[in-house]
This record gives C-alpha cells, sequence and structure tokens, in this order.
C-alpha cells in the first residue's frame, strides 16, 4: 500500500469495526486503537460475564428518548474530537520511529474526517443492514432469556444505533466519502482487504471511486 499512516475505521455500534481494525492493523504492523478508549461514553446497556448494566448507564437509556439519545452521544463526539484529531496527526506526522496507526470507532463523523488535513490519512466506514446490529445485539445481550426491563434497555439501544447509522450514511453519501457493506457475509480478512484496497484507491482523506 502507498505511504499511509493512519486508517480510520468509522461506523456505528456492533458492525464490526473492532474485528476488522485489528485484521488491518496486524496487515500492516501498526497499532490499533478504538476512540471508545479515549473517553467512554455510556456502555452497551446489557449483562456480560463481567457484571451487570452500571446503574448510569440503565438510567440513561431508561430515561432519555431516542432523539435525546441521539443528541446525548453526538455532543460526546463533537467534546471528543479534539482529542481524535491530535492523534491522528501525531501518528501521520511524526518520524518513521513512531509505528502507523489504525483508528477504529463510531466517534469518526464523517463530516469532521472530510474537514483533515492531515497527510497519509485515510478513511472507509462500514455499514450493515439493521437486521445484522440487531443479530449481534441479541446474541451479545442474551435477548430471549433477558427480563423484560433488559430487553427494554437493549431495544432502546437498539433504536439509537438505527437512527445513528441512518444520519452516518446520509453524512458520509453527501461527502462523497467510501462505505463497505459489512453484512455480506464477508469474513474479517476479506472485509480487511477491501478496506485497504479503498484506502489505496484513496486520492483525499476518505474519498475514492471503489466503494461508493
Amino acid at each position: 500500500m502507498r505511504d499511509v499512516r493512519v486508517v480510520l475505521i468509522g461506523g456505528t455500534s456492533n458492525v464490526g469495526k473492532s474485528t476488522v481494525a485489528q485484521v488491518v492493523a496486524e496487515i500492516l504492523g501498526f497499532e490499533c486503537l478504538s476512540t471508545d478508549g479515549l473517553a467512554r461514553h455510556p456502555g452497551r446497556p446489557w449483562r456480560t460475564p463481567d457484571g451487570e448494566v452500571p446503574a448510569h448507564v440503565a438510567k440513561h437509556y431508561e430515561s432519555l428518548t431516542v432523539d435525546e439519545l441521539i443528541t446525548s452521544v453526538l455532543d460526546h463526539y463533537e467534546r471528543l474530537w479534539p482529542r481524535i484529531e491530535e492523534l491522528i496527526t501525531a501518528h501521520a506526522t511524526e518520524n518513521r520511529s513512531r509505528t502507523g496507526l489504525v483508528l477504529e470507532g463510531s466517534a469518526l463523523w464523517p463530516v469532521r474526517v472530510a474537514r483533515l488535513q492531515v497527510p497519509r490519512t485515510t478513511a472507509v466506514w462500514l455499514t450493515t443492514d439493521d437486521s445484522v446490529v440487531h443479530a449481534r445485539v441479541h446474541t451479545a445481550g442474551c435477548y430471549e432469556a433477558a427480563t423484560g426491563e433488559e430487553q427494554a434497555l437493549m431495544d432502546k439501544f437498539l433504536a439509537r444505533t438505527e437512527r445513528y447509522q441512518t444520519l452516518m450514511i446520509d453524512a458520509i453519501d453527501e461527502q462523497g466519502m467510501d462505505r463497505i457493506d459489512a453484512g455480506a457475509g464477508q469474513s474479517a480478512a476479506e472485509l480487511a482487504d477491501t478496506v485497504l484496497a479503498a484506502a489505496d484507491a484513496q486520492t483525499t482523506v476518505g474519498r475514492s471511486s471503489t466503494c461508493r
């Protein structure tokens, strides 16, 4: 691949960004990070092997409408953006003693990425049908075995996720940026190859003719 130092992989929750980003990073020998690691918004509202849903997370999804949840997460990403941009710039412009970076996360909002004036940086977004995200969340949260309250939290999370992806796709297409269908049954390795091909074809951050 040409002289790329930063690969950005955006997309909504549960679309497969983390898995694909890890594969891309392994291929390139780059560091792999998530925007979630910079400042976590209230997490996923279902039980995990590590414990119950934290009270503040449950309250967040219980007390806010879908519109309010969208406003909350977009405000969070806006506050986070200066730190993201600083991280991208550091990895793109530092000398070769610093490794390249694969950065994934929902916080990579297309309009902000489109405004980046950073060399050796590429960006793609993974999208998928809502049914794929539903199935993944239901599996992760053991939806069928969950209580009614737990199911309601997952339902609210999914409604927010669907709305977020709709807004994100509109922004991607308006900016003429690259997005890849991650729900067509491809393996993580196949998606990683598609991401790398798109990155290699880009002439400006996030824009090529391969994934429109």
